[in-house]
């Protein structure tokens, strides 16, 4: 017997994105601020650090370059977030924050390399380090990092917001390294310990700069999102009444906050696709929060009455005849 199925889809498309996916006015104004501030004395401490002689000021400078980076990435998927799917983009663009936290991290291991060979040149060859100097602008560093905190702290809602605070604690122990290297040297002259320090903060962003890649990566290439689970979803689909199995489940990221599910689900009865497709967006949504889905039913057809005649390829029929003969 033939089979058929009634290709029907049946998508929810919400009107509006999960509570905390948005960013308030203050979530934005704390991330504005904190772009503003930790960008703006990145490129001072740079300068500071090569003015300084200090590798571990401009290996702070870098560390808050990531985190100017991780504010601009948050501004942008808060933005784009904002805009409907287009013609020409129809899942929106909220992609381009994944792509461009990918760039980022590619560049952040290209900074944590020059780090590493160039305190190992240091250890070589001692530098001197205006120790004084590392001082002053570490602990200004050290102000501005627990002032962004302190802002993030205030609009935790978003969860670029959390992501961003989570970059800042980083950074503040970065600049505390960095002040304890100047000290060490105003204090005894040992320059070594600059370089020993510097490798320490380049540990700091290359933890921060895997994580980010491994995430990027991962939604980049439709990984399964990581705080989700494959098998519970097909088998809570499986769960519903009427449902006889699910086949061709998908379960991937849009963005770096939204998944999306897909998948075909065979019924005992078509007549309550209305009711099962309902009920499978409750689960997924409650559940899972799982917000964007796509849902296909399928069904045996019901043989008619007499006799049936199987449908083979034709190399099986002649094959057959042969062996019949």
């Amino acid at each position: 017997m033939a089979h058929a199925h009634d290709h029907l889809h049946a998508h929810d498309h919400p009107r509006e994105r999960p509570h905390g996916q948005v960013a308030s006015g203050a979530t934005l104004r704390a991330l504005k601020a904190g772009l503003s501030l930790t960008a703006g004395f990145a490129i001072v401490e740079a300068i500071g650090g090569w003015i300084a002689g200090s590798l571990a000021l401009i290996s702070d400078a870098g560390h808050m370059a990531t985190d100017a980076a991780s504010f601009t990435v948050a501004l942008i998927a808060q933005y784009l977030a904002q805009r409907p799917p287009s013609t020409t983009a129809s899942y929106g663009h909220a992609r381009a924050e994944v792509l461009a936290a990918f760039v980022n991290a590619l560049a952040m291991l290209a900074l944590v390399v020059w780090i590493a060979v160039e305190a190992v040149q240091r250890m070589r060859e001692p530098v001197p380090v205006a120790g004084g100097t590392v001082v002053v602008i570490a602990s200004i560093g050290l102000v501005i990092n627990v002032l962004v905190a302190m802002m993030l702290m205030r609009a935790q809602e978003s969860i670029n917001a959390r992501g961003a605070l989570l970059h800042v604690f980083g950074d503040i122990l970065g600049s505390v390294a960095a002040l304890v290297a100047g000290a060490v040297v105003a204090y005894t002259g040992w320059t070594p310990i600059d370089p020993i320090l510097s490798v320490v903060v380049a540990l700091l962003i290359l933890r921060s700069t895997i994580s980010l890649l491994r995430e990027s990566g991962a939604v980049l290439m439709e990984r399964v999102p990581s705080h989700l689970s494959y098998e519970q979803i097909g088998r809570a689909l499986c769960a519903l009444p009427g449902v006889t199995g699910v086949h061709d489940l998908h379960v991937w990221n849009m963005s770096a906050d939204r998944a999306a599910v897909s998948a075909h689900m065979t019924l005992a009865d078509g007549d309550a696709w209305p009711a099962t497709l309902a009920a499978a967006q409750r689960v997924l949504a409650e559940r899972f929060g799982v917000d964007h889905v796509t849902l296909q039913p399928s069904w045996p057809i019901r043989a008619p009455e007499g006799r049936i005649i199987p449908v083979v390829p034709a190399q099986d029929a002649a094959r057959s005849a042969h062996d019949g003969a």
